[in-house]
């Protein structure tokens, strides 16, 4: 198989879409565990199983063994309720072939990082790590309220969410995914998002083998409404791009380990939103909420302060679907009361309430047992973060409540559609397309383009301008040419079979001084003007091809910024990316002109994304720059096009 055909395979449809959930029960709520090897993790392996209440049992173990472990001949000799074995030391792969014909379903590698990591997949049972004894961290079970479910890849990164536990928050899973040889991040975050008691997924994610598969993951926890919250370490080029794929499934990427845990309390224990609203109390004016709801509107919330207003008020206002008291610093008896007050009403209420306790120290008892001891409230400790949970919150149900999986209307085997095999021809492995031949294949796929021909003489231009119509644009053309117009290379509004004429001649003269060699001039047909944008096929290094939206022509200098998504998408996605353009407004006439063809816009980003399913592991990069918008109801063209094939690598 060819990389071109991996590419395929993993944009187009053709491998599974959706997702096996793993049987991971064994890792967090054993009957049995086998013990393979030694190590110096073995009794902390040991006290986790026999609090897990699981029985344990030492392959090859000596009768001498830790009080409680049973020891077996060998792996063969286990009984059928072992469905966890954790193998210590040494070269783990011996031991894990042998785990396969004992049928326990699941292994833990314990240990450094090993040479045979790789191959573990498929010897045996399903694996994960190589890990560390941070995975057996015992998680308490006195804590009430919905729990967050926890995968990081190593113990330092989750210890934060793990100390989470000492504020009252309840985690209902811990995983430590190691080198993740099999079992994956997105493994357990399918696997969480089934689970009873689960209100949010917390992954803190260094390592991403295979992107894809955490997005298929992310959309069914989508489709089970639950959230997930993930902070990445994508390189910065690719960060952008990650953090929008991840947006599009669901996923709240955010920036650091102390978002990562506020936004996964907030979502946990928060009920879906019925309103937008952020209501700032205040029960004496202390600047603390008009400052916080200044923050929360520079951050696109609709947010006020109501310092002095009743809280029962506030919290009955329909148009209010989040509290937020900000208590600047411990002042008793006052804020002890104020404590007491915020956390009945937290309970009394399904709106979330949210309370930034702003003491330094945060020993204060209305702080630690008042506040923490809220199975409801969620509270922060600065403005910031509050702010963008707040925000997360909110985005995340509004983008989710009509959650629509683009994997189900996904073929599992698609033939080549008519499009594509108009468009394969076209193609020349490792090499530039002409203008001309991209803009063939972007007609090959139902995108409008102007009429043009690809004439070699100057008697040629005159005939093709007549067919086409005046006024007409004459662009040189070769598959390499750069700066076309800083070399004069293009004239615009010709109207006469004389200017036609004399403007070939132009420009093949001009060519030849540069030492261009041309394969033509494009004769073309004039487009009305109107706001010019841009859709763009580009290669991600994690996610492969992703379809981008963004102002084009001139406007791209002025108008910076795109949007990303991930294929397949849908409509509602396509025209999503259209409306968090900064360039937006232009589309709808600001500045005094027409409403423009936005359905014809979203069209276009919709038939990019066919080029990327069918052929974008064939094509390194694809732009339709400018794309010019029209008038609603006259639809957009494509007026400039450039295609790069890839390398046809056996």
């Amino acid at each position: 198989m060819t990389s071109r055909q991996l590419v395929r395979v993993a944009v187009g449809g053709r491998r599974a879409l959706a997702v096996s959930v793993a049987e991971l029960g064994g890792l967090f709520r054993p009957r049995g565990v086998a013990l393979v090897g030694s190590g110096g993790e073995r009794d902390a392996v040991v006290r986790w199983a026999l609090r897990a209440g699981a029985r344990v049992y030492a392959v090859r173990g000596e009768p001498e063994g830790p009080p409680g472990v049973v020891p077996v001949p060998s792996a063969g000799d286990l009984p059928g309720d072992v469905d966890l074995a954790v193998v210590l030391g040494g070269d783990p792969l011996p031991a894990v072939r042998q785990l396969g014909d004992s049928k326990v379903p699941l292994a833990v590698v314990l240990g450094g990082a090993s040479p045979s990591a790789d191959r573990l997949r498929g010897a045996g049972p399903r694996v994960l790590g190589p890990t560390g004894p941070a995975l057996f961290a015992p998680l308490r079970d006195d804590l009430p309220g919905p729990g967050i479910a926890v995968v990081a890849r190593t113990g330092p990164q989750g210890r934060p969410l793990y100390a989470l536990q000492e504020l009252g928050v309840r985690l209902s899973h811990w995983a430590v995914t190691g080198d993740e040889a099999d079992v994956t991040a997105a493994d357990l975050v399918a696997y969480y998002a089934e689970q009873p008691g689960v209100g949010a997924i917390a992954c803190h994610l260094d390592r991403l083998g295979d992107a894809h598969a955490l997005l298929r993951a992310a959309d069914h926890a989508a489709r089970r409404r639950v959230p997930v919250v993930a902070l990445t370490a994508a390189a910065p080029a690719t960060r952008p791009v990650l953090d929008a794929a991840l947006r599009q499934y669901g996923v709240v990427p955010v920036d650091s380990p102390d978002q990562l845990q506020d936004t996964a309390v907030l979502l946990a224990r928060a009920r879906p939103p019925r309103a937008d609203g952020v209501a700032v109390y205040e029960e004496e004016a202390t600047g603390a909420a008009a400052h916080f709801a200044a923050l929360a509107a520079a951050r696109g919330l609709r947010a006020g302060a109501r310092p002095g207003a009743p809280l029962d008020a506030l919290l009955a206002d329909p148009a209010v679907g989040v509290l937020v008291c900000p208590v600047p610093a411990p002042h008793p008896p006052h804020t002890d009361r104020l404590a007491r007050v915020l956390a009945d009403a937290a309970e009394a209420t399904d709106k979330p309430v949210c309370v930034i306790w702003g003491s330094p120290a945060g020993t204060e008892a209305a702080y630690r047992e008042t506040l923490l001891g809220s199975s409801r409230l969620v509270t922060f400790r600065t403005f910031g973060n509050c702010v963008t949970a707040v925000r997360a919150y909110l985005d995340r149900h509004r983008l989710t409540a009509a959650h629509h999986s683009p994997f189900d209307e996904a073929p599992a085997a698609p033939s080549p559609s008519p499009s594509a095999r108009k468009a394969r021809p076209l193609l020349r492995p490792g090499q530039r397309l002409s203008e001309h031949a991209a803009k063939q294949l972007l007609r090959a796929y139902g995108i409008r383009v102007p009429r043009e021909q690809l004439v070699t003489s100057a008697a040629a231009a005159v005939r093709a301008a007549a067919q086409i119509g005046y006024p007409v644009v004459l662009k040189a053309s070769a598959p390499h040419l750069a700066r076309r117009r800083e070399l004069g290379l293009v004239r615009v509004g010709l109207t006469s079979a004389s200017q036609v004429r004399d403007t070939y001649r132009d420009l093949t003269e001009i060519a030849r001084y540069d030492r261009v060699d041309l394969d033509g001039v494009l004769v073309c047909q004039m487009v009305e003007r109107g706001v010019e944008m841009a859709v763009r096929l580009v290669h991600d290094p994690l996610l492969g091809p992703t379809v981008r939206v963004g102002t084009g022509g001139a406007l791209a200098e002025v108008e910076a910024g795109t949007a990303v998504r991930v294929p397949p998408f849908g409509e509602r996605e396509a025209r999503a990316a259209v409306d968090e353009l900064r360039g937006r407004p232009l589309l709808d006439g600001a500045g005094g002109g027409p409403p423009l063809d936005v359905d014809a816009l979203v069209e276009a980003v919709l038939r990019v994304q066919r080029i990327a399913l069918e052929l974008g592991g064939d094509l390194a990069e694809l732009d339709v720059d400018p794309l010019v918008v029209r008038e609603r109801g006259q639809g957009a063209v494509a007026l400039g096009a450039q295609a790069v094939c890839r390398p046809d690598v056996p």
